[in-house]
């Protein structure tokens, strides 16, 4: 048996941990340069905020309904994701970590799978204050289904267990088919036109047809959700084969100078995420983008690949070459909205040939590298940084709604004062 554990509006029940007064109101949390809604509130959802509805759009709604809007706190969310991770480590020793918020559990002799799965869900909501719900299931998509339905019917408060024949049949006939996982837009569309309309449906239908139109991948979802478990727990992160790290700017950027700085910083970043796989990059790839949405000006989207000599983690290295590939493909005059820096061709630290005429100073480097590392992880991102990124941050993305880092630095944590 597998269990899903599900995080209920992740971003904006981190939130409402360190602000009680959040709770009972209208939240929403929103993505990169405060632009769009990516977590609501059941309450926004009540209002009619949708999910990706740009912010500038909803003023209206914001005002008559006070509701409270928030940039994105990724400090805080992904700590409090590495916090939910570590307790579910309790519950099970095979936990695969899907997403920020989310996780599948192993729970292969288990008992009183109802209970164990309220005992999670009580835990959880003491020790951190979230409140997360839980699927239970005999394969990895069935769990997926339970946890939809916990989800959707409050009185099974936020735990499913799908156990028989008979109760996975009912899961699946009350589960439209595009809310299957795998299952998207594009293919609940085609079953559709088949007359398919629920998971009971797709389910039932001829693997032959299945495979035919829908390739291997459907067909494993179809035998995943008839109890036969086709996908196991992935308890080893597979290694990447590139890293990105790339923003779109609060305002648009003309000069060369701003836009290495940015630069800079997203090569420290992509560093860093390099050095944390024990990899090093034999390839890096410089983008500068204009603003698509705006048609007063020409849109242009440049990019240039450098292969390294040798292969490096090395912030500064790295830095180099970016600095120079900004330079061979900036255009004078435009007008820069995004930028980024991709890292490719991943190979493990250990398995790099090195060069005999190399005359990088590569041990210096990586110690160097590592000592950064240690700092900013323990004062904080930014703390040590490369001199070419500048004291300011002038091409910083919009963040104007930004809530503490309250459970990972000191002086941002919450005040309690006690009434005398």
């Amino acid at each position: 048996m597998y269990a899903l554990v599900d995080c209920n509006s992740f971003y904006v029940s981190c939130e409402r941990v360190f602000d009680p007064g959040l709770r009972g109101v209208p939240v929403v949390v929103l993505s990169n340069n405060d632009g769009c809604v990516v977590a609501r509130s059941a309450e926004a959802k009540a209002c009619g905020i949708g999910m990706g509805a740009p912010i500038f759009k909803m003023k209206e709604t914001v005002k008559r309904y006070g509701v409270r809007v928030f940039s994105s706190n990724y400090t805080l969310y992904g700590d409090m994701s590495a916090r939910v991770m570590n307790v579910l480590g309790r519950f099970s020793p095979a936990v695969e970590v899907y997403s920020i918020d989310e996780a599948f559990l192993d729970l292969s002799g288990m008992e009183g799978l109802k209970e164990y799965g309220y005992r999670i869900r009580e835990v959880i909501g003491l020790e951190l204050g979230l409140p997360v719900c839980v699927g239970i299931g005999r394969t990895k998509t069935l769990a997926k289904v339970a946890n939809r339905i916990a989800k959707r019917y409050g009185h099974l408060r936020g735990v499913c267990v799908i156990d028989t024949a008979e109760k996975e049949r009912r899961a699946l006939e009350m589960t439209p088919v595009d809310g299957v996982w795998g299952i998207g837009g594009r293919l609940s569309k085609k079953l559709g036109r088949q007359g398919v309309r629920t998971a009971l449906e797709f389910a039932e239908m001829p693997s032959a047809w299945v495979r035919r139109h829908m390739s291997v991948v459907g067909l494993r979802t179809q035998r995943e959700l008839a109890g036969e478990a086709c996908l196991s727990l992935e308890l080893v992160r597979p290694r990447k084969k590139s890293v990105c790290v790339s923003r779109s700017f609060g305002s648009d950027i003309e000069g060369l100078g701003k836009l290495k700085e940015a630069l800079s910083a997203f090569v420290s970043m992509c560093g860093a995420k390099v050095r944390e796989e024990g990899c090093c990059a034999s390839t890096l790839t410089v983008l500068l983008m204009t603003n698509r949405f705006r048609t007063d000006i020409p849109h242009c989207s440049d990019q240039l690949t450098v292969p390294l000599p040798v292969p490096s983690d090395s912030d500064l290295e790295l830095a180099g070459y970016a600095m120079r590939a900004a330079e061979r493909i900036h255009r004078k005059g435009v007008r820069y909205k995004k930028a980024g820096v991709i890292a490719g061709g991943l190979v493990p630290k250990n398995e790099v040939t090195g060069d005999l005429f190399d005359k990088v100073g590569r041990e210096r480097h990586t110690a160097l590298s590592l000592a950064t590392d240690r700092l900013n992880g323990k004062f904080g991102a930014g703390t040590v940084k490369l001199g070419s990124q500048g004291a300011g941050r002038g091409w910083s993305h919009r963040q104007e709604r930004l809530s503490r880092r309250f459970s990972t630095r000191w002086e941002e944590l919450v005040e309690v004062g006690a009434g005398r």
